[in-house]
């Protein structure tokens, strides 16, 4: 794996890692929104599918004059939470149903912050990898002085 190839894998982890807590982000600012979408539902939870960027030793035989493309982190799509919303009684809310009941979004509170930090510390273990990288760059230049 080259210097560069390193590098590429790297950059891909940190700006999946920054679309998840992103994500993380709007869920947390969506908390306690009632305001209805076009179906009529309030905001629904998002969760970030990663996959990975594959690359065959196969593929790498294949393609021996060209660059290989490959390796790393993607995101693929980013899908909404299907749990149920929460029902909270009070009548006087302007989003109240007949019966009295807001329908309050599907986000937990808790399992965002958990997800935020969980992207935070996975970003933060990938700028140490690219620390490292970097500095295995710049002992390969020392040695060739």
């Amino acid at each position: 794996m080259s210097f560069i190839d390193s590098m590429n894998l790297v950059g891909s982890a940190l700006t999946a890692e920054r679309f998840r807590m992103d994500v993380a982000l709007q869920n947390l600012s969506n908390v306690n929104n009632t305001s209805k979408d076009e179906n009529g539902d309030p905001y629904r939870r998002k969760q970030v599918v990663f996959q990975e960027r594959a690359i065959s030793f196969s593929n790498v035989l294949r393609d021996q004059e060209k660059r290989v493309q490959g390796g790393g982190v993607r995101v693929v799509d980013v899908v909404e939470s299907q749990r149920d919303f929460l029902p909270v009684y009070d009548p006087s809310h302007p989003d109240a149903n007949e019966d009295g009941y807001v329908m309050m979004p599907n986000v937990d509170a808790t399992e965002e912050r958990i997800d935020l930090m969980a992207a935070s510390n996975s970003y933060e273990a990938n700028l140490t990898a690219l620390k490292l990288v970097q500095s295995l760059a710049l002992k390969a230049l020392e040695i060739g002085q």
